[in-house]
């Protein structure tokens, strides 16, 4: 099912978008990586990746500009022949009451968590189209379905993309082109880190501490989501048995919303 498909994978030099692009990897996929990070990190992603058999390569886009996402989709046309695996990974987060919150970091987060994954998607949807075939599927969050206070940019965003993913999947319906969402809850990434390390000095609280005090406050399972089951999922999306799942989320947020 995967051999040689080609997937790009945004925002996947580290954490959630690296698992994607190595499980994707591990199921045959050729991988375009794209996201930040120092030389050396991008060249131990690239042997990461590439550790699973398959041809790996890199685009240094920067997402806040619609011109280099079109211009990352052309990159990997190029260098792979055709796209048939659009993930929708990168992300950024600013916390602050919608009064205080700085405009210019309201437009950052909208560009890159939601404006990039429509860039990518209109600049990717016409090869699908020709080839009669495509998988999209964008990484949104429980934040795409739920709120939480001080976080109005990146909600505002997430809800964006769960509504952009329904308008994708409806306008390709009958053909083999499905667009899904990913709507992950806590996971422990090097973002979640921070914020379990702030409330730890913050709150005289140990590591352990912090992190179940984070869960407990949304996640009833008090267990991360590992960055390897949005990996699992994305390629079930991406698999025989997601041929006609299109335009849905699937969560794995430890019943958050189950509330």
């Amino acid at each position: 099912m995967f051999k040689d498909k080609i997937a790009l994978i945004t925002g996947s030099t580290s954490g959630i978008g690296l698992a994607v692009a190595e499980s994707l990897a591990a199921a045959g996929c050729k991988v375009m990586l794209n996201g930040l990070g120092t030389p050396e990190q991008i060249d131990a992603a690239r042997a990461q990746v590439a550790s699973h058999g398959g041809e790996v390569d890199y685009n240094s886009a920067d997402l806040s500009r619609a011109e280099q996402v079109e211009a990352m989709i052309t990159d990997t046309l190029k260098r792979f022949g055709r796209l048939d695996i659009l993930v929708n990974n990168a992300g950024i987060q600013h916390t602050a009451r919608v009064e205080s919150f700085p405009a210019e970091r309201w437009d950052a987060i909208l560009a890159i968590n939601l404006s990039a994954v429509f860039h990518a998607i209109r600049c990717a949807l016409p090869g699908m189209q020709a080839r009669g075939y495509g998988r999209i599927v964008n990484i949104a969050s429980v934040h795409g379905l739920v709120a939480s206070a001080e976080k109005s940019a990146y909600i505002a965003a997430k809800h964006g993309v769960i509504g952009l993913t329904k308008v994708v999947a409806l306008e390709n319906a009958q053909a083999d082109i499905t667009c899904n969402a990913v709507c992950p809850g806590w996971v422990l990434t090097p973002l979640v880190q921070r914020q379990i390390d702030d409330r730890a000095a913050l709150h005289g609280l140990s590591i352990k501490e912090a992190e179940q005090a984070m869960l407990a406050e949304k996640q009833p399972s008090l267990r991360f989501t590992r960055p390897e089951d949005i990996g699992e999922a994305v390629r079930f999306l991406c698999g025989s048995g997601g041929g006609n799942v299109t335009g849905t989320q699937i969560v794995l947020d430890g019943g958050w919303t189950a509330r």
